[in-house]
């Protein structure tokens, strides 16, 4: 039994959790990743793409704790046989057609109940001896929480008519296989306030209405407006050589990484242009192509936004791009005066 000081949850108590918590995560992310290939619809495959990466990362989290609270490393355990056939029948929609029964399962029933489960966990957890256990805890609260928003704004997208009875029929079935094994860890499945956690996120999301727009459109990742701008100005820098107009699309602290300014200056470039785009939250990785007289070479970089507009946070080679063998230490004299001719 846990001491005043300690709060609710004693060690082994603590140590068992996490342990619960670690089993539905890993196989949350297990199961997610494999869908990918079973699911046709662009919005739920880059949804569940999207969130393997999260599920993967809290997995590890609360399995490197584990030690500290006297229990093997990354070791998972189910609460109850109950909640492992649970998972059971989450996991089982396998056809193409059954997308809408694998959001249900994730996005309706799994990860509201983890985001309830842990909001009150957290709010139990003693301040002063088990700081490490509530900043794992915040941070899965803050990646479920955006989780089941996206998870719904997709669903809504997909799910009508026929498929909205579907829907409801497979979420009572799963709901009532969770309440049968007391939930995720065998002892607990109260709600604060009897209202379904999804219900709590009736916005939309961001993140998942740009799949659901690439899903309409079969477009690529739409480039805003301004970062398009502040692209063309960076292009036109390198291809004139002039290091000062570069650098000032760059973020404060920022260099360009290894043997990027040497290749630069060696191939002469003559034009920019972007040769690929993605969205990684608020910003975006941008491969550049520059074209010139001597080759081309291609830059992976990553633009944010900050309070001076798209700056540049990262500028490196990609990834199959040779460094010079020569790669001068500093910006190449040539460079640096806009001298166009090729450094020895």
């Amino acid at each position: 039994m846990a001491s005043s000081l300690d709060g609710p949850f004693a060690v082994e108590y603590s140590s068992r959790l996490l342990r619960n918590y670690r089993y539905a995560t890993e196989r949350m992310m297990r199961t997610l990743g494999g869908w990918l290939a079973l699911t046709p619809e662009l919005s739920a495959k880059l949804l569940m793409g999207r969130h393997v990466w999260d599920n993967a990362q809290h997995a590890d989290l609360f399995g490197k704790r584990l030690p500290e609270l006297r229990s093997a490393a990354q070791a998972s355990e189910p609460g109850s046989s109950g909640f492992a056939g649970f998972m059971d029948a989450l996991e089982s929609p396998e056809a193409p057609g059954q997308t809408v029964e694998r959001l249900v399962g994730v996005y309706r029933v799994l990860k509201p109940h983890l985001l309830a489960t842990y909001e009150r966990h957290l709010a139990g957890a003693n301040s002063v001896y088990e700081p490490p256990t509530r900043r794992i805890l915040a941070r899965c609260i803050e990646d479920e929480r955006r989780h089941v928003a996206a998870g719904e704004t997709i669903a809504r997208h997909l799910v009508s008519g026929e498929r909205a009875e579907r829907a409801a029929a497979w979420q009572a079935r799963l709901e009532a296989l969770l309440a049968s094994g007391r939930g995720v860890t065998g002892d607990d499945l109260s709600a604060p306030d009897g209202v379904p956690v999804y219900a709590r996120f009736g916005g939309a999301d961001a993140e998942a209405d740009e799949f659901i727009r690439l899903e309409r459109l079969g477009g690529g990742w739409p480039i805003p407006e301004d970062l398009a701008a502040a692209l063309r100005a960076a292009g036109d820098a390198l291809v004139a050589a002039d290091a000062d107009a570069f650098g000032r699309w760059l973020a404060h602290g920022v260099a360009p990484g290894a043997g990027v300014e040497a290749a630069v200056a060696r191939s002469r470039p003559s034009r920019s242009r972007i040769v690929a785009c993605a969205r990684l939250g608020e910003q975006r990785a941008v491969k550049l192509r520059l074209d010139g007289a001597d080759g081309s070479v291609a830059l992976a970089t990553r633009w944010a936004p900050t309070a001076d507009g798209w700056r540049a946070t990262s500028v490196d080679l990609a990834p199959g791009e040779l460094a010079p063998e020569a790669s001068p230490a500093k910006v190449p004299d040539a460079v640096a005066s806009g001298d166009p001719r090729r450094p020895a």
